[in-house]
């Protein structure tokens, strides 16, 4: 295996600095616009730490029909709430509220201690929205809903249990492989804590419901690391599924969020009460 190259998205993908240019654009387009339609919410805090804040998007006149927490990625090193704002356009627009944080990031921080973040926020929103919790997230983001998903996660129980399903978008569920790709210096990932903070070696809760989707053209890795979970998972009163995109890589695989009558998003909201 050449670790240099598995986890690397970036190189992968002809072109793909134009993504972030272009979802930066599209999200600051969408804060400006959404309020014309529905409430918005900005910075709300969840900690006392500058990006220990989330942004919370109701559905234009109607009360939500539940809440969609959407966690993004970029390696738990890179990006924020604000360049991932336009992916709650299509749980919007199917009623629901979306919650959107940032968290504090790597090398300041462990994994351990954004999964602790993400926790926090999720509590928060949750507070703040009535209704079915649904969760999505993208890459490290998936990796962090499906945590959520853990028995060894501390949340709320009031909080664990309105939680229907997660969509873990391009997710990385075994995070012992990261420990020989060039991130770690900055992931600092040992094997203790690589097993730790890994999904496919935690027990969920009873129940949960996950569904994996991975674009068919992404890294091998990437495919493996969304079959690893239904596999894993299979067993442990948990359904878990996978799902892979024809055509999608790693950067275009998120578009369905975006599309309202998307197989993706329908595959989410099917869990709603």
């Amino acid at each position: 295996m050449d670790w240099d190259t598995a986890y690397d998205n970036s190189a992968a993908v002809p072109g793909s600095a134009a993504f972030f240019d272009r979802w930066t654009h599209d999200a600051a387009a969408f804060r400006a616009a959404w309020p014309d339609r529905g409430r918005t919410e900005l910075d709300i805090p969840y900690g006392d730490h500058p990006r220990q804040r989330l942004d919370l998007f109701w559905p234009a006149g109607t009360a939500p029909r539940g809440l969609l927490f959407h966690v993004h990625g970029g390696y738990w090193i890179r990006t924020d709430k604000s360049v991932w704002s336009h992916c709650a356009q299509g749980a919007l627009e199917r009623g629901l509220a979306v919650a959107v944080p940032s968290y504090r990031l790597c090398p300041n921080v462990s994994i351990a201690s954004i999964t602790a973040d993400v926790a926090n926020a999720l509590a928060l929103a949750a507070e703040r929205i009535e209704g079915t919790v649904l969760l999505s997230g993208h890459s490290a983001g998936g990796h962090l809903v499906s945590r959520l998903l853990c028995r060894n996660v501390a949340l709320p129980e009031a909080t664990a249990a309105r939680i229907a399903a997660a969509l873990s978008i391009s997710g990385l569920h075994d995070l012992r492989p990261l420990i020989h790709t060039p991130l770690n210096p900055t992931l600092q990932l040992s094997v203790p804590t690589a097993r730790a903070e890994s999904p496919a070696l935690q027990e969920p809760r009873a129940h949960t419901r996950l569904h994996a989707w991975v674009g068919a053209d992404e890294l091998p890795e990437f495919r493996r690391q969304a079959q690893l979970l239904p596999l894993i998972w299979a067993g442990q009163l948990a359904h878990a599924d996978h799902h892979a995109v024809a055509g999608a890589h790693h950067f275009n695989v998120i578009d369905g969020l975006m599309q309202p009558d998307s197989a993706m998003l329908a595959t989410l909201l099917q869990h709603l009460d």
